[in-house]
């Protein structure tokens, strides 16, 4: 056990402080790495004290970390016990909230005030952009819960051998049991609970057969779901959807597989897709291609950018997913271009076009490095990459053709600001906002708008 004070939170979530070096060895073994590929902000000080990242801890609390790794320059873990607790820390109200939303520990107001932080800090270190900048945040004060479109679970097993729904330890493979999540939308939860409640009267399912379980709504109180498992299995019955229970499937999926990749589609009732409005477009998405989790935020930031998009201009929107971005632009387009490397996501991308009429729009399946001579001088770019950010072949086509202006919406900010860090020669940022897309979290979406120098 490690006792020491924190200093601030970092990109990741992570409360960060230093071990003093006048302290007795941890006697831990030692091992060699370098830093979280996620964390900024630490290494070695100058005082020679090794970094400790920490969950569970907020800035100016003592507490005692129980480490997880314990690497050469630093060492992560969770605090175990607070022995003075800062005054912005408020009770959480899960006891799997680290698995889920790790900053359930903090005010709401604090929480914004640290993202804005972090931002900042980032986009200075890695951006180049000046220190002294602020960011303001969109924020929706409700709901901070019940907000998630998507959920997937994994399982465990309670000590009266009762199977239930479970997360794994943030960083760790133990898994903590739960019998739902308030991040979620309440169908979701409910539709969780009647997949258990079906797994439990099912004598041949045991915890080794079952992978994962996915569950999507439309904020619009409808659901879809799937439940993977690692066995070719067939039942007497399946679950039995109801009211706005609108789609089941059960997959067999490779035990050597990531936790939801269909191997073999074994059972299917009822549809595998929802429908939902952004901005009044209707948009169809499925079970496994990329959508916005927190719907009404969304819109928001959609306003915003509709705000810069001139009529009549042509828009190229790589990394489109469904078309949840340049579909709902698509009035004020000339022509829109959806491009993604997602088959699922392009496939529902053109239903979409047909959904909406949207005869100036066509839909491209190809990673966004593959048809980079789409990125043209006089195009209006919509970016909204994965958490890895742009392509280095993307970010030089860019520079090379200098498209007038660039819609960069981002769900990391690191990468985000390492983008802008190499355009920001040729582009003036025009608008650059935090949106709290993932409350009790320490992920935040950014928004950003580059216009040709």
């Amino acid at each position: 056990m490690l006792q020491l004070t924190i200093d601030k939170l970092i990109q990741g979530g992570q409360g960060m402080g230093r071990q003093k070096p006048d302290k007795p060895p941890n006697n831990d073994p030692i091992e060699g790495g370098e830093l979280p590929s996620e964390v900024s902000g630490g290494s070695a000080g100058a005082d020679g004290g090794k970094t400790i990242f920490a969950w569970n801890a907020l800035p100016g609390e003592e507490v005692e970390v129980e480490l997880v790794h314990n690497k050469k320059t630093w060492a992560d873990g969770v605090a175990v016990n607070i022995l003075k607790s800062s005054p912005h820390r408020i009770s959480p109200r899960e006891e799997h909230f680290l698995s889920c939303s790790p900053w359930q520990i903090l005010s709401w107001e604090q929480e914004n005030t640290w993202k804005q932080e972090i931002a900042r800090e980032t986009y200075a270190q890695i951006g180049g952009l000046p220190q002294d900048q602020t960011y303001e945040i969109v924020a929706n004060q409700d709901p901070t819960y019940g907000y998630r479109n998507k959920m997937e679970y994994s399982f465990a097993v309670d000590e009266k051998e009762q199977i239930r729904l479970a997360f794994f330890g943030r960083g760790q493979h133990k898994r903590f049991a739960h019998d739902g999540c308030i991040l979620a939308e309440d169908g979701i939860n409910q539709t969780a609970l009647a997949i258990l409640n079906w797994i439990r009267t099912q004598p041949s399912i045991t915890l080794r057969n079952l992978k994962s379980l996915i569950i999507r709504s439309n904020g619009e109180g409808q659901t879809i779901a799937a439940l993977f498992l690692k066995d070719v299995m067939e039942f007497a019955d399946y679950p039995v959807i109801h009211d706005n229970w609108l789609g089941f499937q059960l997959y067999h999926s490779f035990y050597k597989s990531p936790a939801s990749v269909p191997t073999k589609l074994l059972y299917s009732v009822g549809q595998d897709f929802l429908i939902t409005h952004l901005n009044q477009t209707p948009l169809k998405f499925g079970l496994l291609s990329f959508f916005q989790v927190n719907i009404p935020l969304f819109q928001q930031a959609l306003t915003t950018m509709a705000s810069f998009v001139d009529d009549d201009k042509e828009l190229l929107d790589f990394y489109s997913g469904v078309g949840a971005i340049g579909l709902p632009l698509q009035h004020q387009a000339r022509k829109v271009t959806l491009v993604d490397n997602n088959a699922e996501a392009i496939q529902y991308a053109r239903d979409n076009i047909q959904l909406n009429q949207a005869d100036n729009c066509e839909a491209m399946l190809s990673p966004a490095e593959n048809v980079t001579e789409l990125i043209t001088t006089d195009k209006t770019l919509i970016l909204d990459p994965p958490r890895a950010g742009l392509h280095d072949d993307v970010t030089q086509r860019i520079i090379d053709q200098k498209p007038g202006r660039i819609l960069y919406m981002s769900c990391n900010v690191a990468t985000h600001a390492r983008d802008i860090g190499l355009l920001k020669e040729h582009y003036d940022i025009k608008f650059l906002k935090l949106f709290n897309f993932f409350p009790r979290t320490p992920h935040v979406e950014s928004l950003c708008v580059l216009e040709r120098k």
